[in-house]
């Protein structure tokens, strides 16, 4: 690629965070150059100021946060310098911006040809026959199946994937200079960001566009970067090609997140000694139904088919699969947040799947569950120590000694005992799911079910929260659950896996056979979907 004159420039860009933030500047006197035809990454965790950075391109920068030095060159001007009307000329027609959750950017109240109509009738372009029908051009574009009908869906009818190719059709609807992608996979499955992760580099080539891809996931670098900036606490630690700094990190934070990427690498598989099994699921069944009424049917879902496994007592089975696979409805049947329609679940040989009342309370301290969202799952107005204390105490247990298990269990995940008397929204993610499994373990469970529960965290504190676990694991002898979508972290925790789709498990077996010698093709799919699978392979070789 040569390199000529840059289409961007940031020079000293500092920004400002308001009084009382955590620091002073969300963005510490960084300086990036972006080049026709690349595709350069910035690399770092939450609160990096990566996002920032970007915001800044654009003029979306959040209220009581600005710039207070430096610019942002594009096309001999400093955007800096342009107003809200200027800035919203120059939004789309010259920069784009794709962003991480597209349901909470696309409207859900309009079709998705109108929304992309929008971006034409914004800059006065086209009649609305020709804005309806480039938008059917754009959807095609984007390899959406049947753009026709897409065209007229709504996006909540739209799978993830689909919705996060119709804001790239937006962003390219008319043909910008520059593409910034603010985490556009980090909440897609596997194979659906390989797919994106595809699509964009594939337009970017066709366009000759400029992209700036902001992500917190090496392995996204290695698959699609042409250069990559290194961010912590807003500066610039380190620059580089993507296969130099892939190869030879030369900064302590870059060698730290790559070191903390989970890899898909199983040893020999363990010899473990035979225990008897804690959990044993047989013929699980859940179908859920919505809508239908006098003139239509009602939508049917078989989410869980069939479903049979064993859990050992001390082993951690690892249930893998995409979104709609089922793994997360077999969880919550397991723990009775869901009714099964049928079949058998037995905790130390008691079947709890159609326990009722008392019998079922009594039973289900022996089984807890880990959420995903360590931000939705913690109650806001309470303080962490009524959080960990209330299931002991719903169980009979007095006050005093609800709360001293509380402060036990908050040492014992690595948090202050002056944790208990803050409130969730005083924590970061990590400290959060670190508060949910001192309350999963607040009951002394016999089985823990953790559903995706480090998919939103950074990779450092994915790292950390992995190694707790096994650590809990071992010292308590527990029994754990491991639902996730992400074959990597299943690789570092989990002795079995179990491969759901569409409702069934595929393949079962040791993780070490499923990695290295997967038997069906979906479980083969789901691995060579793996971002940076190629470089990684490559290495070990």
């Amino acid at each position: 690629m040569a390199i000529t004159e840059p289409v961007l420039s940031i020079e000293n860009l500092t920004i400002a965070l308001p009084e009382g933030a955590d620091r002073a500047f969300a963005v510490d006197d960084v300086s990036l150059q972006l080049f026709a035809g690349e595709i350069l990454c910035i690399v770092g965790e939450s609160g990096s100021g990566k996002s920032m950075s970007a915001n800044a391109m654009m003029g979306l920068l959040p209220d009581l946060v600005r710039p207070v030095n430096g610019r942002i060159v594009f096309g001999a001007v400093d955007l800096l310098d342009k107003t809200e009307a200027e800035l919203m000329d120059l939004r789309g027609r010259k920069l784009a911006m794709i962003f991480q959750e597209p349901m909470s950017a696309l409207n859900p109240l309009m079709r998705v040809e109108d929304q992309i109509a929008e971006v034409f009738e914004a800059h006065r372009l086209l009649t609305p026959k020709e804005r309806a029908a480039r938008a059917v051009e754009l959807l095609t574009e984007v390899g959406i199946p049947d753009p026709a009908k897409a065209a007229k869906a709504y996006p909540f009818q739209l799978s993830g994937g689909q919705r996060q190719r119709v804001m790239i059709a937006m962003a390219l609807a008319l043909e910008p200079e520059i593409l910034i992608a603010d985490e556009p996979t980090t909440a897609l499955d596997v194979t659906t960001q390989a797919q994106i992760l595809e699509l964009i580099r594939d337009l970017q080539q066709k366009r000759g566009m400029a992209v700036m891809f902001i992500t917190h996931d090496f392995g996204v670098v290695a698959e699609i970067a042409d250069r990559v900036a290194v961010m912590q606490f807003g500066k610039i630690v380190e620059t580089g090609t993507a296969d130099a700094v892939l190869d030879d990190p030369q900064h302590a934070y870059t060698r730290k997140l790559i070191a903390a990427i989970p890899r898909l690498v199983a040893g020999q598989a363990p010899t473990r000694k035979e225990k008897p099994p804690v959990l044993e699921v047989e013929n699980l069944f859940k179908t859920y139904r919505t809508g239908g009424g006098l003139f239509s049917k009602p939508r049917v879902v078989e989410a869980v088919k069939d479903v049979s496994l064993q859990l050992a007592e001390g082993e951690t089975l690892g249930i893998v699969g995409e979104s709609g696979s089922g793994k997360s409805s077999v969880g919550r049947c397991l723990v009775r947040l869901m009714e099964p329609d049928r079949g058998t679940v037995r905790l130390a040989g008691q079947d709890m799947a159609h326990l009722k009342g008392e019998h079922l309370r009594a039973v289900r301290g022996s089984i807890q569950m880990i959420f995903q969202d360590p931000y939705a799952s913690l109650n806001p107005r309470a303080k962490i120590g009524r959080i960990i204390a209330e299931g002991p105490m719903a169980h009979g247990v007095s006050r005093r000694e609800a709360y001293k298990r509380a402060a036990r269990l908050l040492e014992l995940v690595g948090l202050d005992v002056s944790a208990a008397d803050r409130y969730p929204h005083e924590f970061s993610g990590g400290q959060r799911q670190r508060v949910g499994i001192a309350r999963a373990l607040a009951l002394e469970p016999r089985v823990i079910i953790a559903d995706e529960a480090v998919s939103a965290l950074d990779v450092s504190i994915q790292a950390q929260v992995l190694d707790l676990l096994a650590d809990l694991k071992e010292r308590l002898d527990l029994a754990l659950i491991f639902i996730t979508h992400d074959l990597r972290v299943a690789a570092q925790i989990c002795d079995r896996i179990a491969v759901m789709h569409q409702g069934e498990i595929v393949e079962t077996g040791p993780a070490h056979d499923i990695f290295n010698r997967p038997q069906n093709a979906y479980t083969r799919t789901l691995i060579d979907a793996i971002p940076g699978r190629e470089k990684e392979l490559a290495a070990a070789g």
